[in-house]
């Protein structure tokens, strides 16, 4: 772990929060600046050495940009859905009952 990690750690159980503070936002401003050499980087080589500049990148940590490698969570299963079509059928048939009963006996 990076010394400035340890200190905010340190900084955060002492319950020091405005040194805590300034911590964190000097380790930001160290990924922000390593994010943008790496794209200065790959820019440099896209036009002098002349890189594809969609070609895959390494340093790609999450993953597909576009979002077309995430998966689709289906929340309903099979099981579930049948029941519920069941259940509506069930108090369609219900009403209908109650209806029938209340007419026979104010008949």
């Amino acid at each position: 772990m990076s010394e400035l990690a340890q200190e905010l750690i340190q900084q955060a159980l002492d319950q020091d929060f405005n040194k805590a503070s300034k911590t964190f936002g000097d380790i930001m401003s160290v990924k922000v600046q390593d994010a943008l050499d790496q794209e200065k980087i790959r820019l440099a080589d896209q036009i002098y050495n002349g890189a594809d500049p969609d070609g895959e990148d390494d340093d790609d940590i999450m993953g597909d940009e576009d979002g077309d490698d995430q998966l689709e969570l289906d929340l309903e299963t099979e099981g579930e859905s049948e029941s519920e079509e069941e259940d509506d059928e069930e108090d369609e048939f219900t009403d209908e009952d109650e209806e029938d009963d209340y007419d026979d006996e104010n008949s």
